[in-house]
């Protein structure tokens, strides 16, 4: 075990981070923000401290355990930390003696007896059927910018895929006699969903309205959505374009594009789809990702059983 001081040891933590594994200043500074923060913490809680916490110095190899990470955790707790803020504090700490013990420093890594916080998992944001009809309902149809937007959402709402998806669909991806869009997903797996008569009418219109501007024919086997400028429409963009929208109609709800694959995947499990089948369209490979999505439904139930059971 090494005897050097862990704030030496820390520096070159931090320099490995970027020769050997390209981390860039930014992620670098969070590591070493995390680290710091920690020995500060083990500075006060050492054997003999005399100085506050401050004298970081002659913190040693020997002084980190589990007892003192387990505590460094229950002080971060008692500051009213978030379990995600703690969690990724233990996983600096993990990094760093997982990083002592590769070069020597450490004979095993104490961090490794320690759980990770479990995490909250929020319910995901949404609208409902009447905001998500208003949205939808309160894009212009007239300009062609108009009809990108509302072909956009419109899209997005009834066949549940990410932004990134949409943004990447070219026209060959979609089948519009059988009203199908084959998507292109994480770790590059292709699905195919299915594309509501609105959202395919709205894409085909918004298409004819591009060539008629440009009088020609958009490239058939470029992307569908374009911008000004007739390059490939950016994911930020649409998520400007949706803010935007939301203010000229007057949601009160915040919502995301991503919130629109959160409403989608509610208003199915509402109306009775299967959870497995809305995890297929979504393209999730746990099905307990999907399940977060039973909320509305488990809502409701709830309502109308303490509504309707005589003995609750």
């Amino acid at each position: 075990m090494s005897p050097e001081p862990v704030r030496a040891l820390i520096k070159d933590f931090i320099e490995s981070l970027y020769s050997e594994k390209g981390y860039s200043p930014n992620t670098g500074k969070a590591y070493q923000g995390d680290l710091l923060e920690f020995l500060l913490f083990a500075a006060g809680n050492r054997p003999g401290a005399d100085q506050g916490g401050q004298d970081t110095g002659r913190v040693k190899v020997k002084d980190i355990d589990g007892l003192l990470i387990r505590a460094y955790l229950a002080f971060l707790h008692g500051k009213k930390n978030r379990k995600s803020s703690i969690a990724r504090k233990l996983s600096s700490i993990r990094s760093f003696l997982k990083y002592l013990v590769k070069t020597g420093n450490l004979d095993e890594n104490p961090a490794d007896s320690v759980l990770t916080p479990k995490q909250e998992k929020p319910i995901p944001s949404y609208l409902t059927v009447d905001d998500i009809f208003r949205l939808l309902d309160s894009m212009a149809s007239d300009s062609l910018l108009g009809m990108r937007n509302r072909a956009i959402f419109e899209m997005l709402y009834s066949t549940g895929i990410r932004v990134s998806e949409l943004v990447g669909l070219n026209i060959p991806n979609i089948d519009f006699n059988q009203k199908i869009v084959r998507v292109l997903g994480k770790g590059n797996k292709e699905r195919i969903v299915p594309m509501g008569s609105k959202a395919a009418e709205a894409v085909v219109g918004y298409r004819s309205k591009l060539a008629a501007v440009s009088n020609k024919m958009p490239d058939e086997e470029g992307p569908v959505f374009l911008n000004k400028n007739r390059g490939r429409l950016s994911a930020r963009s649409v998520r400007r374009i949706l803010e935007k929208m939301i203010r000229e109609c007057g949601l009160t709800t915040p919502i995301s594009p991503h919130g629109i694959r959160h409403t989608f995947a509610t208003h199915m499990l509402d109306a009775g789809a299967d959870l497995r089948e809305v995890q297929e369209l979504l393209g999730h490979k746990s099905l307990s990702t999907t399940q977060r999505y039973t909320h509305v439904t488990i809502d409701r139930l709830m309502k109308v059983y303490d509504k309707a059971h005589p003995r609750k």
